[in-house]
């Protein structure tokens, strides 16, 4: 996470998600300060799991289907220190996202890495199936004793 010190007049403070990295077990399990000039901060959060369900499957096929894939990443504003902010959950379904935004949470997204990329494809070829479509003449195509 990034954190800007006064970057105009109305805000205090800016976040934004920097960077999602795959964490090899290196990174530890609290999250911990690598810069900090007075203006810019960047800490790093390690620990935040990205497992694949699927019941997400339509969702991980939407994330591909984009043209850009993406990490989506819901994070949060500590409400009695506002210079405080933390990521809480990294997902890699459209449809999940979609539903944390509908929740009115803060969601970043940044690029996906061609390794998670195939990883997610090969998820998303596996088991998401869909849904064959119907279609309906309108009625006005249809004889008057049949609409």
């Amino acid at each position: 996470m990034e954190r800007e010190r006064a970057p105009n007049i109305w805000e205090d403070w800016r976040f934004r998600v920097a960077e999602v990295l795959l964490d090899d077990g290196e990174f530890g399990t609290q999250p911990r300060q690598l810069r900090d000039d007075g203006t810019l901060a960047t800490t790093l959060f390690p620990g935040l799991p990205v497992s694949l369900h699927r019941d997400e499957a339509e969702g991980y096929y939407l994330n591909l289907s984009s043209g850009n894939p993406v990490w989506f990443v819901k994070w949060r504003v500590d409400d009695e220190d506002p210079s405080r902010a933390w990521p809480e959950a990294v997902t890699l379904s459209y449809n999940e996202a979609g539903r944390m935004l509908d929740a009115q949470e803060r969601v970043d997204n940044q690029p996906l890495p061609p390794e998670v990329r195939a990883w997610l494809q090969s998820f998303a070829d596996e088991h998401y199936r869909p849904e064959p479509k119907q279609r309906r003449r309108p009625a006005s195509f249809k004889p008057p004793e049949q609409r």
